[in-house]
């Protein structure tokens, strides 16, 4: 995998039309985001966010980049996380941001993204988040996608050691592919994280949901079990086992 400063889209790349949440519902994420900014003060986390860029995500790719954007500008004003993006699409490639907590710099790489078809690429995706847990503690990996293309025993096999190193994997499945569910559920369980479905109908419980993984990577379990949200508590049944 490389890692570049800036992840570059292709030129003249088409982009489909913008869809973006209600305003009702990214109030609510608003402020959900805003207590997360106040769960830890100056305390700081280490966040990867692993997107699926291939043609198939291109329909929900702006509710995505909504969301996500705006959770990563609430708590980045406090200082409290740092993210690195990943991306994969086309043919091979898969590419790394460095960790930021520039959140103008996040939103703008998500933004110019453009989807391109090809295979999953999840294996670099777990390989490339061992890599950085070997040079530094990553609390924490989020993977949106659709689909899985790859051997389940080697994501198996890279998700058990991420589980080992502390690295809980919070997979969010957009559609409902039966394979990709079953290896997602897998990867989540021996990461010791947790697996929920991408729903663009309920961008309010996703956001929840996103802001829940950003409270646990900067604080950990206890600071979701402080703050005892309906979202919290659910993030914390399924890192325990009792989840669907």
């Amino acid at each position: 995998m490389s890692e570049e400063k800036r992840p570059v889209p292709a030129r003249g790349d088409a982009k489909a039309p913008e869809k973006r949440s209600s305003s009702g519902e990214i109030d609510a994420f608003l402020r959900q985001v805003r207590a997360v900014a106040q769960t830890r003060g100056g305390a700081g986390g280490r966040l990867i966010l692993a997107l699926d860029a291939t043609m198939s995500r291109q329909p929900t790719w702006d509710l995505a980049c909504a969301l996500q954007a705006q959770m990563f500008d609430a708590v980045g004003k406090a200082g409290s996380l740092a993210v690195q993006l990943v991306y994969f699409r086309g043919l091979g490639e898969c590419r790394a941001s460095r960790f930021a907590d520039n959140t103008d710099e996040l939103k703008r790489l998500m933004t110019d993204i453009a989807c391109r078809g090809g295979h999953t690429q999840i294996g670099k995706v777990l390989g490339h988040a061992l890599k950085e847990a070997e040079r530094s503690k990553i609390d924490a990996l989020v993977y949106i996608g659709d689909a899985m293309e790859e051997e389940v025993d080697d994501l198996a096999d890279k998700a058990g050691r991420l589980g080992l190193r502390g690295v809980p994997v919070f997979v969010f499945q957009e559609g409902r592919d039966g394979v990709a569910e079953k290896a997602f559920k897998e990867i989540a369980r021996l990461s010791k994280g947790a697996w929920f479905r991408f729903d663009r109908n309920a961008a309010a419980t996703l956001a929840g949901l996103l802001s829940s993984v950003a409270v646990f990577a900067s604080g950990g379990l206890k600071a979701l079990e402080s703050r005892d949200r309906p979202e919290d508590r659910l993030m914390i049944e399924q890192m325990r086992g009792r989840g669907g």
